[in-house]
């Protein structure tokens, strides 16, 4: 199958959750398929050389951009691509982050060949490699071959845990050809202060209109904090329509898909198109006074309550048990 190279990314600061991620599913490629694996970490000069002092020697290859922007699509997909040439890389793997959706249909373009989009699932069954994708909202699995060489594929965040210290290749710098960027996106910020973003976090406290409006937040955003770092607020799309939330935390078919260990929807009737985006969720407790809502359909648990009452007993229950 040739070499295995994963893509990761050094962005707006450091390394981003996602790229422990692919970095463990290349290891776990080259121990089954018996192909050599490196990586191939994109960023501006800054944060990679800040990357580089916080974990000293790095675990992965480093491939500077000698630009300093913060993002550029069609430069890092030209990196990308003149370093599968170089390499000769026969399987090339990405996070399914916004990033990653926007770079590799454009690495795929200029190697002329397909993609494997937002995958939650890769296994070898012979001589094949298998990729998973939910399809139709989830409703079903599909199992993809590529017959195009490289193999190109972006995989979906926390669809498959990180493992520690699970790449690690000569630490060189290669020889990278960067063309003038024709797109620059200048800056890049956040809404979210202090939190995961949906798509990584451990937790998601996510809202609906039974929330009544924007001004009740707060008992959402009390929680959260109860429930630590790890944990963040998102919202179902009629809340993001209406601009009570921010369109980033919008988590849907038609907005962002997520995998958490632990979903609570509070107020969210459960519309098959919400139901879709949340599928890969671990553990789903849905909150809400109308006991035939479809989301206790999907929920592993169930509250019947006015969530005006039972969200603040909620973090209040978390909160002795710190």
């Amino acid at each position: 199958m040739g070499h295995i190279l994963a893509v990761v990314e050094c962005l707006r600061g450091g390394l981003q959750p996602t790229g422990d991620e692919i970095l463990t599913t290349a290891a776990q490629l080259a121990r089954v398929t018996h192909q050599g694996a490196s990586a191939l970490v994109l960023g501006t000069r800054t944060d990679v050389a800040r990357e580089r002092t916080v974990r000293g020697v790095p675990d992965f290859i480093v491939a500077l951009d000698k630009l300093e922007i913060p993002y550029s699509p069609d430069a890092y997909a030209a990196i990308i691509a003149d370093q599968v040439k170089q390499r000769q890389a026969g399987i090339v793997l990405m996070a399914a982050t916004a990033t990653g959706k926007d770079v590799m249909p454009r690495v795929a373009q200029l190697l002329g060949v397909s993609l494997a989009q937002d995958c939650t699932e890769v296994s070898l069954q012979g001589a094949d490699l298998v990729f998973t994708r939910p399809l139709y909202g989830g409703k079903i699995l599909a199992d993809v071959i590529l017959t195009s060489w490289p193999i190109l594929a972006t995989i979906r965040p926390r669809s498959i845990p990180a493992e520690d210290r699970v790449l690690a290749p000569d630490c060189v710098l290669p020889n990278v050809i960067t063309p003038e960027p024709l797109t620059i996106v200048e800056t890049v910020s956040s809404v979210r202060s202090g939190r995961p973003d949906v798509t990584e976090a451990e937790i998601v406290v996510s809202g609906g209109r039974g929330m009544g409006g924007p001004e009740n937040w707060d008992i959402l955003e009390d929680l959260v904090d109860a429930l630590g770092p790890k944990a963040t607020l998102a919202c179902s799309r009629p809340v993001s329509d209406d601009g009570w939330r921010p369109h980033d935390e919008h988590v849907g078919q038609t907005g962002r898909s997520i995998a958490p260990d632990l979903y609570i929807a509070c107020g969210i009737s459960g519309a098959i198109q919400h139901v879709a985006g949340i599928a890969g969720s671990k553990c789903i407790v849905a909150i809400n006074r109308d006991a035939e809502a479809p989301i206790f359909k999907v929920a592993d648990y169930g509250i019947v309550g006015d969530l005006f009452e039972v969200v603040p007993a909620l973090a209040k229950a978390v909160r002795n048990l710190a």
